[in-house]
């Protein structure tokens, strides 16, 4: 076996929610294994583009507001404009919202769908639709999460997003892989990023967390690259509608 399986040399990923956390780790390893990279954000990815300039990667900033569907054609087109053709897309922005079940309101559901479901699928159906257009397949990775297998706690519309995502991809591989699209997605476990600072800060939340992690620490947006590299590179040509959980171990317990 080739290492060359695992290059992205010559392709373009595109990476939502690339200023900070998981985005900013999967977008540095792209650049590192060659990829021309696009971040997309809400707000400035340039903590991520120095991240990459530091070894004279290639990265591009789009700034759209992922909680709104009608940010899609300018992404897309701001993605050709930048670098062309787009090869892998990653569905990484997402956001939760910590609230009793019994006082969540319409407007924070719709809040979170929107943006890890809503979101998801219609950009994946924007990228697909060139791809099936010009027959020559792409890469879509999901990020969906330790709730896409459980029900978690006070974060019921955080759990129905995350365990549609889990659906959706295998929806979408059912019907893509025949014209060369492999659709997979990441499930992370309990990372060291923005959405979990507030539990990382409750020290006793923080140790029943770390004590049901057979690897006994918080992951990092580091411990995602290896995997996210994997499904983007040649190495998962024949990986279709798999969610791979990254979790130290979590799911095993």
């Amino acid at each position: 076996m080739s290492l060359k399986m695992f290059s992205l040399e010559g392709k373009t990923a595109l990476v939502t929610g690339a200023n900070t956390g998981l985005g900013q780790g999967i977008c540095t390893a792209y650049a590192e294994a060659g990829a021309k990279v696009i971040g997309v954000a809400r707000r400035s990815c340039q903590e991520t583009a120095d991240k990459i300039a530091a070894f004279s990667g290639s990265f591009t900033e789009i700034i759209a507001d992922l909680s709104d569907s009608s940010a899609i054609p300018h992404i897309v087109e701001a993605a050709g404009k930048a670098c062309g053709r787009v090869d892998i897309l990653v569905n990484n922005a997402g956001i939760i919202k910590r609230c009793d079940a019994a006082d969540v309101t319409m407007a924070d559901w719709d809040a979170v769908i929107n943006i890890n479901e809503k979101m998801v699928f219609f950009l994946c159906q924007a990228f697909a639709r060139e791809w099936i257009a010009d027959k020559r397949g792409g890469k879509i990775i999901n990020i969906a999460s330790m709730l896409s297998y459980q029900g978690g706690v006070r974060v019921p519309a955080y759990t129905a997003s995350k365990s549609a995502i889990m659906g959706i991809t295998r929806a979408l591989a059912n019907e893509w892989a025949a014209h060369g699209i492999n659709v997979n997605a990441i499930a992370p476990g309990y990372m060291a990023t923005n959405n979990t600072e507030n539990l990382r800060k409750d020290d006793q939340r923080s140790d029943e967390i770390l004590s049901r992690i057979p690897a006994g620490r918080w992951g990092t947006p580091e411990d995602i690259t290896g995997a996210a590299v994997f499904l983007a590179s040649d190495a998962s040509a024949y990986v279709h509608g798999f969610t791979l959980a990254v979790d130290g171990g979590w799911l095993a317990r």
